[in-house]
């Protein structure tokens, strides 16, 4: 019997006491592969602390006293400082990575070699990894989930690093049909590229009673819900706007972030101000039973790859309302799904109308993403990993 692949997962996104939901998809797949005996893997989150003074911020402070080793629920986590500059210092971040980390790497690669490292973001991660595959002597891969590519590769200073890595790399993975085309477009080898869709626990995310949920939740009209943080990539100004239309209607922001204070402003100068519930960060295992509460999940972004929100929404029988972003029409092919729509307040405003008009199933909706599941994820990066593996 071969032994185990040994992983070494590279990710600047990943949840901590301090944010429990902070790339929880990356810990959902990552232990999914761990679960399996072909792999064992370990997580190393590089954390960003910027100098004194900046350090002592109440956000950066709670960081800086994170352990540097524990065990996250079921994985090995290791999480190594960096020196972070906000806001200019991003050209810099994946050297800065891959200089804290290689210590750390190299030693555990002297106790039990690595066999390649998993990047689990385009950007910082993928230069930051391939520095660190270079200097292992091992092979790596890299996976876009969308802003990594969107946002990052706007900067000539980032693009040139993400070509590189993607160049250096042994396979490249995105999160939808649609991203895969973006990195191709960019310069990446399509042959490198491997689709590989998200996860979903379907037992969680399932249809409920609505009308028991609505009436714990003291909801008489319409629910909507808006997962995801409240930044302006998420657009959930337009959804508030859309909310004017339907007075007897409640939106439910399942998220925080820095756009919050706009949106109760926006809400105040509309009127609405008390059917917008702000629910901050939700727990990710509270989540599944609000999102199947409502009748339409509206996520209208700038950007994205494949949003888990909108995949999760579907799983729970809830039409979502979506913009043409990322793999938006490899989840809505059909209206029984819900509507891609422009990124307009009145386009929204009339998606809801249809549906409220016509409401779908929950099972048929339901059924838009049976082929969702982790089991399914784990089984195609196990497959992936192995292959590269193999040919290194």
């Amino acid at each position: 019997m071969t032994r185990p692949l040994n992983i070494l997962t590279l990710s600047t996104l990943f949840p901590n006491a301090e944010a429990p939901n902070f790339g929880i998809f990356v810990e959902r797949q990552t232990a999914e592969l761990d679960s399996r005996s072909e792999a064992n893997v370990t997580v190393v989150n590089p954390i960003g602390i910027p100098p004194w003074p900046l350090n002592k911020h109440k956000q950066y402070r709670a960081l800086g006293d994170l352990p540097q080793h524990e065990q996250w629920r079921s994985l090995n986590v290791y999480r190594p400082r960096f020196k972070l500059v906000p806001k200019i210092g991003g050209p810099k971040n994946p050297e800065r990575i891959a200089r804290a980390v290689l210590p750390l790497a190299q030693k555990l690669h002297d106790e039990t070699p690595f066999d390649l490292i998993d990047a689990e973001f385009f950007y910082p991660d993928g230069p930051a990894a391939m520095r660190l595959a270079n200097a292992l002597n091992i092979p790596f891969t890299v996976k876009a989930r969308g802003a990594d590519i969107h946002h990052w590769s706007s900067d000539p200073k980032c693009r040139n690093q993400i070509l590189a890595a993607a160049e250096n790399a042994q396979a490249l993975l995105a999160v939808s049909e649609a991203l895969k085309n973006d990195m191709t477009y960019l310069g990446m080898d399509d042959a490198k590229i491997s689709v590989h869709y998200t996860g979903l626990d379907q037992e969680k995310f399932k249809p409920v009673d609505r009308a028991i949920i609505k009436q714990k939740l003291n909801v008489a009209g319409p629910l909507f819900i808006s997962a995801g943080a409240l930044i302006p990539r998420k657009n959930q100004a337009l959804t508030i706007e859309a909310m004017a239309a339907f007075p007897n209607a409640t939106l439910l922001l399942a998220g925080q972030g820095e756009e919050e204070e706009n949106y109760r402003a926006l809400a105040h100068s509309l009127g609405i101000v008390d059917r917008i519930r702000f629910l901050g960060s939700v727990p990710h295992d509270e989540l599944p039973q609000l999102v199947a509460a409502a009748d339409i999940s509206i996520l209208v972004s700038k950007s994205e790859g494949l949003a888990n929100a909108w995949v999760e929404a579907l799983s729970c029988g809830t039409p979502i309302i979506i913009s043409e972003a990322g793999g938006a029409y490899e989840l809505v092919s059909a209206d029984i799904a819900g509507r891609i729509v422009e990124q307009d307040s009145k386009a929204i405003v009339e998606a809801i109308e249809a549906i409220i008009e016509e409401p779908p199933s929950q099972e048929e909706v339901r059924a838009t993403v049976s082929h969702f599941s982790w089991k399914n994820n784990g089984d195609q990066l196990l497959t992936i990993f192995q292959k590269v593996a193999k040919t290194a």
